[in-house]
């Protein structure tokens, strides 16, 4: 207990002033030298015969693992940081660090990949353990070959593991419950960390305790490994359904691209939080099922309850974005809504219609007792919800209005002249878009119903996930990938004098070709596959949206 105490008062008391370069240059310049499969966050090109050999571990996993065996547990990655990032210096005192990793089932070398990351790129001094929290996997490699691997190359990295399946949720309180570091660093099984990204999770939360920080995910390809930037930074938010969004940076921002900035909503999964501030939030709520709602719940009472959360541009981690989930229903019912409804009920007050309007089923869910959420709101004197939506997320209505304007369009989109309409097949994200023959027709089908969103973006109705165009060049595919409601791939204009669907970034059209059924993008042309007729126009407000610039 005294030297409980005493560390604590040593974390409070230490001299923040002081600021040190946290790079470790001789282990920078070792990776550069590194060459073979991967290395500096490469691509994994596999040959015709691994190609075949590939498919049943991409089944059980979502991503190629293959491609992930041939790659080194203890691979180079490039520094993509901005430039201003590698002349940062951080407080020369940072509080220990527990990283907390939970997995059910994850392939063997990927999991390892993310711990020799850990290990090979955060300073030393830095790390009092990493936990890996096993959800009872059954999975032979993920039992006494882990342990075995554990015990032989490392001596801060021990395995614990739930009794039965937990579900994400209880298992990273599994692992925080463990963990002993001043510091808790939750992650995915499947990241890589970049270069010297651990000194800008902690300075912040050094400087005051009630801070939560995120770093930049970046994307490691889940078909070839190769390591990218998603982007130079976004707010994370959501919509009256709860699904993730992402709002533009404000100008102050952008200017000061190594600065920390202010977010509303974690993306969930990579996060450092002090582990005190953890446990006075109550962690988790035990009561959330399995995954969903927990970055909201997080987000929400670390705001109003007295915390700031930050993202960390000089902090930067990969994460494979599996290509689908390999995993089972878990066959619990609605445990998502479940989850959204505790949420909702403890921390948004009156917002919650919102959410009920859109998903009117979730009026009738049981989202079990509640008392012990509400008291940890009333302990600790959180805000109310409407402080947290002028205060933190301001501009979330602008993009996500509680109540929605009316679409420009809605219906099927027909090539004019034939009985062949745009058709998006119930299809998910990255897969390409075609042409079929109408569901009004004898004898079609398919998802053809169609909404001109006030976002300007096109979406089957009823589904999150919109049209989406990466490249200027002819014939390029258009794809479905997740509605971000802010333009970009996704903006389309509507031209009720020609009929055509013009996409203004890349300046072209959507085009078609009837014997391949094909849908993609070709340079504007007054030729019958690039005309298009919508079912159910708004024509005056579609002219007015054509007439009017484009917002960058």
């Amino acid at each position: 207990m005294f030297f409980q105490i005493f560390d604590d008062i040593l974390v409070k008391t230490r001299p923040k002033e002081e600021k040190i370069d946290w790079h470790d240059y001789k282990a920078i310049e070792a990776e550069k030298l590194r060459e073979g499969p991967g290395e500096q966050g490469g691509a994994y090109l596999m040959t015709a015969d691994e190609e075949k050999a590939k498919q049943d571990l991409y089944r059980t996993n979502g991503f190629n693992a293959l491609a992930s065996d041939k790659i080194s547990l203890e691979r180079s990655l490039k520094d993509i940081r901005h430039s201003d990032c590698k002349r940062q210096k951080y407080f020369k005192f940072l509080p220990t660090t527990s990283f907390i990793i939970p997995f059910h089932n994850e392939h063997l070398s990927t999991l390892l990949r993310s711990v020799h990351s850990i290990i090979n790129r955060a300073p030393p001094s830095l790390v009092k353990e990493i936990i890996l929290a096993d959800d009872c996997s059954t999975k032979e490699e993920c039992k006494q070959p882990l342990d075995d691997y554990v015990a032989q190359n490392f001596n801060n990295v021990k395995v614990v593991r739930a009794a039965q399946r937990e579900g994400l949720i209880r298992t990273r309180l599994l692992g925080a419950r463990n963990a002993t570091g001043e510091v808790l660093v939750f992650l995915d099984s499947h990241i890589e960390c970049n270069i010297n990204f651990l000194p800008p999770l902690l300075e912040p939360i050094a400087d005051n305790y009630r801070t939560v920080v995120c770093p930049f995910i970046d994307v490691i390809d889940y078909e070839n490994f190769a390591y990218r930037a998603q982007d130079e930074g976004a707010r994370g938010a959501f919509d009256w359904e709860l699904y993730y969004k992402r709002l533009p940076l404000p100008q102050e921002d952008r200017e000061e691209p190594a600065k920390p900035f202010k977010n509303p909503v974690m993306a969930g999964g990579l996060f450092a939080i002090s582990r005190e501030w953890f446990w006075e939030l109550g962690g988790y709520d035990p009561g959330l099922d399995i995954w969903g709602g927990e970055q909201y719940e997080l987000s929400f009472k670390v705001w109003q309850c007295g915390g700031t959360m930050v993202d960390a541009p000089c902090s930067r981690i990969g994460h494979i974005y599996r290509r689908f989930a390999p995993f089972p229903n878990p066959g619990v019912g609605d445990f998502v809504g479940r989850n959204y409804k505790r949420v909702a009920e403890v921390w948004m007050d009156e917002f919650k219609d919102f959410i009920y309007n859109r998903r009117p089923h979730y009026r009738n869910i049981d989202a079990g007792d509640l008392t012990a959420q509400k008291a940890i709101r009333e302990r600790l004197n959180c805000k109310p919800f409407s402080w947290f939506m002028k205060e933190v997320a301001y501009d979330l209505v602008k993009f996500y209005p509680p109540v929605e304007p009316q679409p420009l369009a809605t219906g099927e989109i027909r090539r004019n002249g034939t009985d062949m309409c745009i058709d998006s097949g119930f299809k998910g994200a990255n897969e390409r878009i075609e042409i079929h023959k109408c569901s009004k027709s004898l004898g079609g089908g398919g998802e053809q119903r169609f909404e001109f969103s006030w976002h300007k973006d096109l979406r089957p109705l009823r589904r999150n996930i919109c049209f989406d165009v990466s490249r200027s060049t002819p014939k390029s595919p258009v794809v479905l990938f997740s509605c971000h409601g802010m333009g970009g791939n996704q903006r389309f204009k509507y031209n009720v004098e020609t009929h055509q669907l013009y996409h203004p970034i890349s300046g072209q059209c959507v085009d078609s070709n009837l014997e391949t059924e094909e849908i993609y993008m070709n340079p504007c042309k007054p030729i019958p596959s690039q005309v298009w007729l919508f079912e159910k126009p708004d024509e005056d407000a579609i002219r007015k949206d054509f007439m009017s610039p484009i917002q960058r």
